[in-house]
């Protein structure tokens, strides 16, 4: 059964720890696509290139999760011809039997539109930067600037501008507990799945 989960939403609104969860509850395949836009980031020279050339180890390089890899990858997350190279790799993912959870910016918009589940994961900026201050310390203001930044330049972007689905269930997690944005989430996926095997 093919079933897909497209999770989007602004950095560190929570995505890819409910992804995870989500994944790990139903047994599904998981890719955080940030982390190839941050691999090719990372890799420097010719992002097209980079992205042609992207393999699975790439994503295992140290150091992906850093602020600056997330700044580098929203630079070259904006030119369409690294977007196109990476497209092709995500829908494959998706589609794969026994189904899958992406998390990125705009899974549930462009990568699989036709994605059983939607879900868009956001948060307040202050509550985002908080939280990435904790992962990554720093200057706080400077943290929370740098979000603003990023949403900025995610949202405004003429290709595959970051937004939420038309039927995407949005989870604003500013209030949550981790605890119960996953909750919520599962919540979700479980009355889809249950829904399609009625109908099925």
């Amino acid at each position: 059964m093919r079933f897909t989960v497209a999770i989007d939403g602004p950095a560190a609104a929570g995505k890819g720890t409910i992804a995870r969860a989500v994944a790990a509850e139903f047994g599904l395949a998981h890719l955080d696509t940030g982390l190839l836009y941050r691999a090719v980031g990372a890799k420097g020279g010719d992002p097209v290139q980079a992205a042609k050339e992207l393999t699975a180890a790439d994503l295992e390089r140290p150091g992906l999760r850093s602020l600056e890899a997330g700044q580098a990858a929203s630079k070259v997350a904006v030119i369409p011809e690294v977007r196109a190279a990476l497209a092709a790799f995500q829908r494959r993912f998706a589609r794969q039997p026994g189904g899958a959870v992406l998390d990125g910016r705009d899974i549930g918009t462009v990568i699989c539109p036709e994605a059983e589940v939607k879900l868009y994961v956001t948060a307040s900026p202050e509550m985002r930067a908080h939280r990435r201050w904790l992962e990554v310390g720093g200057d706080k203001a400077r943290v929370l600037a740098e979000v603003r930044e990023r949403d900025a330049r995610d949202s405004g972007r003429a290709d595959s501008p970051l937004k939420a689905a038309a039927d995407a269930l949005v989870l604003d997690t500013s209030e949550m507990s981790i605890a119960d944005a996953v909750a919520a989430a599962i919540a979700a996926v479980r009355a889809r799945r249950q829904g399609l095997t009625t109908l099925a």
